[in-house]
Order: structure tokens, then sequence, then C-alpha cells
């Protein structure tokens, strides 16, 4: 008798059937094959829940195992609960079965999340309404997509159409449609009927390996033992070691079993990753690693941030948040940066200060986007000093290779989407490329070029994810442009409309309300007191991507001065906002925008202060931008001093020269004396901060409109530090490398002295000739 089979033969053999045999023939053959199964139950919300506590006791899944993952609340299940948006809770963690209710909300990247965590022979169990009129329900993720002043109503339909085309026709997806009283019918069953796998062999222990051989043992591929033996390096300084594989291959694992071998040895290990859930499966690995040498310090709970091997080796693995394990505190042996492509390049940068260090990086996925941070840091990586060793894992340790839940999900989410091949695209430059727009009919319509503008997206920028495919193909604000060679994509921009508000929803943002969507008119309105900020209309450029093949040949500005051409006169207003490095300001800079806020504290994403920027169309836009350039030259003086005091100098240099107000000096005989006594290196400035935060504020502004005008770049930075900054002498002397204290401020009165005869009177002459 063959158990397996016959489930699956009855299962077949029954025209209609219970949810329960469908979700054992499903079990059965996932376990056969270390895959995964999908089951869509539709119908009535309570309906389709019960069938899942059904489906889940048929499968032999004890149901106190089981995550709800939805808003649904009050029934008799003893399922775990969390809402769609906390799915990031499941990073890190596998479980047999898990419940997605979409019923009150189909978020992409929960879906994204959900998948990730079913381990292989298990069930995914997706609760929907009924599939023909799933797409034209209005849900909680479509609410959020309703940017005011545009309503639910206005948000289509198109990522949920094409999801439900795809749960119709993929392989080992289940549709089951239930009904009130119980019954069910079967659309899909689905069964794969897939051939007997032969199970790997077990992987072989390098015989020149330094780690002890428990910590191998622990690895279940090749793979893993060769990312595993590449891992070792860490012990050693000017080695940086990256791992980059899909989800589910045991990369994070890896790095877990090294960061413990590695505090076995004495070694500080640092780990850092967007959140502490992400790497749960990093102090995992690491805790059996010292648990198994009898050698784990204390009784940590499961949650520990930092673990310590016991006895005088000192050996040690803690986590901290990437800007600030960026600081290097403490001083670490090695540092692990897990999922690394979730972080900005500058970010990733600052690793590169550390004795040793690691990038783990997910190739295909929502943590971020393994290409984009092969293309956009490895030329970083490669100019450092590091010896740097690859390494690439495929082999899947959750479930078997070519799982079909995996395969789906990649479809559906675009999660394996990639720009054109570079040889396609090579040859294109501003005279070769055409500009397109791009509705979400015609994406639709060639799936090919809407996984190019996609994951151009994905490749070019840290943070697109999931939810910006279902924004891209539905959110009536948004929408895309273009650049085109030969028919396929080199640059991209996704561009959303802001503004244009009525009074009502002007007031609420002024009195502290939220409001979805529009950025700049929020910012403008709510932080900086404008209640009128939010009546011209705007276009904001949520993103802007250029193929890595094309980059530095002026395609960017291109589609740029392109969506301005095109959106003038029907906008008042152009606008970005952005982590803001010097790199960043200038581009924008270039291209007609200019600096009206910075932010006061960094985003936790990018590790940066956001730069707003506008590019006027209209007088309505030009009166917006002029009052906001100079209400920026009058603060920022005050913000440098107190919640920028930590801000890159060349940051505050590039964001001056990138203002389109003159700010007045207003200074008193008495304040140009104190300026003139400055040039002598005498300590003034500490008795009277302001006429130099004035000065300097002035002659960075002018900077950007006059080369000549310009001061050298360290000089620049000094004045930064210390003028608007207000960092103490020494500080200032050993940022800038200064050999003293003295040194320091004798050159700040030299980068004082041309400035005084650039913006002094006669009077000011006369006093600098005293000196003289």
């Amino acid at each position: 008798m063959n158990p397996i089979g016959d489930s699956l033969s009855l299962a077949r053999r029954l025209p209609v059937m219970t949810v329960g045999r469908v979700a054992s023939a499903l079990r059965a053959e996932a376990r056969a094959t270390n895959e995964r199964r999908l089951l869509v139950l539709t119908g009535d919300p309570t309906a389709t829940r019960e069938a899942a506590a059904t489906a889940l006791e048929a499968a032999d899944i004890d149901p106190r195992n089981v995550t709800y993952i939805g808003d649904a609340e009050g029934d008799a299940t003893p399922w775990r609960r969390i809402q769609p948006a906390g799915a990031g809770e499941l990073l890190g963690t596998t479980q047999a079965a898990l419940v997605l209710d979409c019923h009150d909300e189909c978020r992409p990247n929960a879906i994204g999340r959900t998948v990730g965590a079913v381990d292989g022979g298990g069930l995914l169990l997706v609760c929907v309404p009924p599939l023909d009129a799933w797409p034209d329900r209005r849900d909680g993720f479509d609410e959020s997509l309703a940017v005011p002043p545009y309503d639910v109503a206005d948000v289509a339909t198109n990522f949920r159409s094409r999801l439900v085309e795809l749960l119709r026709a993929h392989p080992g997806i289940a549709v089951v449609t239930v009904e009130a009283d119980g019954s069910a019918t079967v659309q899909r069953d689905g069964l794969t009927d897939p051939p007997r796998r032969i199970r790997p062999e077990s992987p072989v222990v390098p015989s020149e390996a330094a780690f002890p051989g428990h910590v191998y043992d622990r690895c279940l591929t090749g793979d893993q033992v060769s990312a595993v033996h590449a891992l070792e390096g860490l012990g050693e300084s000017a080695n940086a070691i990256v791992v980059e594989a899909d989800r589910g291959r045991g990369k994070s694992s890896a790095g877990g079993l090294a960061a413990g071998a590695l505090a076995l040895a004495g070694r500080d290990v640092l780990v850092t990753a967007t959140q502490y859930r992400s790497a749960a499966e990093v102090f995992a690995r690491a805790r059996e690693v010292l648990a198994d040498a009898d050698a784990l310090a204390g009784d940590p709970g499961e949650d520990a941030t930092v673990l310590e091997a016991s006895g005088d080796s000192g050996g040690r693995i803690r986590f901290a948040k990437p800007t600030v394990a960026a600081e290097l505190p403490e001083d670490p042996d090695a540092v692990i940066v897990d999922e690394a492509a979730a972080l900005p390049v500058r970010l990733l940068e600052r690793f590169l200060e550390a004795p040793a260090v690691a990038f783990t990086t997910t190739i295909h996925g929502y943590e971020g986007a393994g290409r984009g941070f092969s293309v956009r840091f490895r030329e970083h990586l490669e100019a450092s000093e590091f010896a740097v060793t690859d390494v690439s894992m495929t082999d899947p340790i959750r479930y078997a290779a070519g799982d079909p839940v995996e395969l789906w999900a990649f479809r559906a989410l675009l999660l394996d989407a990639g720009p054109a091949v570079d040889p396609l695209v090579e040859a294109a430059d501003p005279t070769t490329v055409e500009y397109r727009q791009f509705d979400a009919t015609a994406l639709l319509a060639d799936e090919h070029l809407l996984r190019e503008v996609f994951g151009l997206l994905v490749a070019a920028h840290y943070q697109t994810e999931p939810d910006d495919l279902a924004r891209l193909l539905d959110a009536p604000n948004v929408t895309v442009r273009a650049l085109t060679h030969d028919g396929h994509v080199v640059s991209v921009a996704l561009l959303a409309r802001e503004g244009n508000l009525p009074a009502d929803l002007r007031a609420s943002m002024y009195e502290g309300g939220r409001v979805r969507g529009n950025m700049i008119p929020d910012v403008l309105t709510s932080q900086l007191r404008d209640e009128a900020a939010a009546v011209p209309e705007g276009l904001r450029v949520l993103r802007i991507a250029t193929h890595h093949a094309v980059r530095s040949r002026g395609l960017g500005s291109a589609l740029l001065s392109k969506v301005r051409a095109e959106f003038a006169d029907d906008v008042d207003w152009l606008g970005t906002g952005y982590g803001a490095t010097p790199e960043l300001l200038r581009f924008w800079r270039r291209n007609g925008y200019a600096t009206v806020h910075l932010s006061t504290t960094r985003n936790e994403a990018s590790g940066e202060y956001s730069a707003v920027m506008l590019d006027p169309t209209s007088d309505a836009g030009r009166a917006l931008a002029d009052r906001h350039g100079r209400w920026f030259v009058d603060r920022i003086a005050a913000m440098l001093s107190d919640p920028l005091d930590d801000v890159d100098p060349d940051v505050v240099r590039t964001a001056l020269r990138s203002v389109d107000a003159t700010p007045a000096l207003d200074l008193s005989e008495w304040e140009w004396r104190l300026l003139v006594g400055m040039t002598a290196g005498a300590g003034i400035f500490d008795t009277s901060p302001r006429p130099l935060r004035r000065l300097t504020v002035r002659a960075l502004v002018d900077a950007g409109n006059d080369p000549e005008a310009r001061l050298e770049v360290d000089e620049e930075r000094l004045l930064v530090r210390k003028a608007l900054q207000g960092h103490s002498w020494e500080d200032v002397t050993e940022a800038l490398e200064f050999h003293s204290v003295g040194q320091c401020k004798r050159a700040l009165g030299e980068a004082i002295r041309p400035l005084l005869s650039r913006y002094g009177d006669d009077y000011v002459e006369a006093e600098l000739e005293r000196f003289e």
C-alpha cells in the first residue's frame, strides 16, 4: 500500500470533494516532494476561515503552530495572529502552514513575506472573496492607494486581476469555492504529479577547515558548507566576503554558524540588519554553535541581542541597527551585514572601515535587490583594501528546487524581475532613445516590458518592494515615464501627483492631521507651517532609475527634461524628496531643482537626512518655491547647530549651493568688526557665532551660482563644521586633520578673509588694513 499515492488518487477521482480531502492530498504531495502547495479558499470571509481550520486539521497540522495573517478577530481558532502590515515578523521564521486572509486587505508585501515563511512540505492557505468578483472589491490596501484628492473608487484593479489570473493558471495551486453551509467545489486541485526526487547526498566537510567540525555538521547543503568555509575569512583582517542567494538558501544561517565559530575563537562579531528580527536566524544558528560546544554563557532569552562565549575567550555576537553599527561601536573584530541589499550604498560604504566584513544579500526578494547591490556597491568594495571573496548559494534549504509556490511568488510579485540584459541597451544615449508613457494597460499587455520597467526600479533602488508594483499598476496619482532604446527600457521614472487639496484637508494637515501621499505638501504644511502649500498641484518624482550599463550618459537628465516638457503646463511644480548625498544633490540641481528643506532626523532606511527640492513651472509654483527657499536659508544655520550638527558637511555645502534664494547678511558694524578680528586667528567666534554663521550661509549659497566665488573644499568644510554646526575646536581639528587647535583657528581666519573682501564695504576694508 502507498498511502501518499492512494491519497492523491482519491483526490483525482472525486469531482466534488471536501476541503479536507483537497488539503490532505496537497500536503501529501508537498511532503513527498519537499515542496510547498498553495490552497486558495474563495467565498464568504467566515466560511473560508472555517474551511481553513478544517483543511489544517485534515492535513494533520496542529493549529496551535499556525500563524494567521489578517484582520479578523474573535473566532475560536487557536492561531497566532498578526496584522498584514506586520507580516515582517515572519522574517527568519518557517512554519508548516500559514493562513493569509485577504478579505479585508490584499497587501503585496504581506504575500511575499508569508510565502517565504512556509517550510518544505507545508501549506499556504489564502482566504479570498470569489475570484470573479475579487478584483473589483475595495479593501484596506486600496484605501492606502487612494491618495487625496482621489477617492478609493479611483483606484484601479490591475494588480488583483493579474493575481487572480496567475492563481488560476500556475502549477501547485488549488482553488476551492466554499459556500456558507460548508460545502465546497474544487476549481483546481493543485496537484502536479511530480516525479520522485532523489535526495541529495549529505554535504562534505572541507578537510582544511579552520572552524570546528560541529559547525559544519549543522550545514544542510554543499552550498552552505562553501559559504561557511568562505566566512572563515572573517577571522583575519582585510577580508570581505559577499554571500548572494535567493531566499530560503540558508545564507543567514551560514552567517550565524560562522558568527558562533568566531565567538568560540574569541572574536567580537557585530551583526546588523534593517531590524533585529531580520537577523534572528543569524542569532539562532550562533546560539546552536555555542551550545554545541557547551560554551553559551548565561541563559540568554530567544530574543537576546547579545550572545557571549563562556570562559576567558571574550568572544561574543551582538546586534546593532545599521546606522549605529556603521559607527563600529566598541571596535568589533568582524561585522556581518545581513540582507545588505536592503541598505543604501552610502551606508554600506561605512562598513568598509571594519577590520573584516561579510555582506549577505538576497538576489530576488522584497528585502532588497541583489543585482542592485552588486552593480551599485561593488565598485566601492572593489576599490577598497579588502580581499574580496564571492559565494553564490543556489540550493534551497527550506524546500526543494523548483518549488511551484516560490515560482508563483516570483512571477506574481515580480521578485525576479530585472532590467534588460546589457548588450540590448549598451549603445543607448540621449540621441537614440524614445520618450514613452506606460500606463497599466500597456504594461499588463506586455509582461516582458512590465518586467523591464519594474526590474530596473528594483535593481536601482534599495527600497522598491512588492507594494510598489501594485502602486505602479493601480494608484490613481501615479504614472510612469521612460526612455527606451530599440524597445528596451534604459531609464524610468515613477511620478506621483500631489497637492491641489481642498481647504478642509489643508486645515487638517496644518492642525496635525495626516494625509496619505502628498509628501511634499504635507512637509511644507505640517512642519513648516504653510497652510497654503497644498493649494498648488505638483508632480513628485517617487523613483528614477537608469540602466547600470548606460549610466553617466545623461539619460536620467534627459528623462527629467522630457517629463518637464510634458507636464510644465499641467502642474505648478515638479519635486522630489530623498536621502541627501552630495552626488544626488548635484544631480537634481543640474536638472533645475532647488533645496527647500532638510529633514531634522535621519531616515531609518537610508541612514541619511532627507532633502526636499522643487522646480516650479507656474507663478503659483514659483511663489511656493521662493518663500520656502527664503525660509530655508533663514533657518538653516540654527538647524545645523542643533538637530543637524552631525550631517555630512559636504551635504550641507551642496544643499546650500542648490538654493535659489539669496540670504540677507544684515550685519552691524560691530559684527563686521568681530569678523575682521577672526582673520587674525583670535577665538572671537566663540563669543558671538551669529555673524560668521550668516556670512557662511550667504557665501555657500552664492557659490552655487558663481563658481569663482567658491572657497577651497577644505575651507568650506571648516566653515560648516565650526561656524554652522558649532563643533568644538578639538573635534574640528581632529576631523579635518589639523596638527593643532591653533592651526585650525588660523585656517578659519584665512577662510574668512576673502569673504570679507567680497561682502564687506570700505569700512570693513579699513578694519582689515589695521591687521595687515
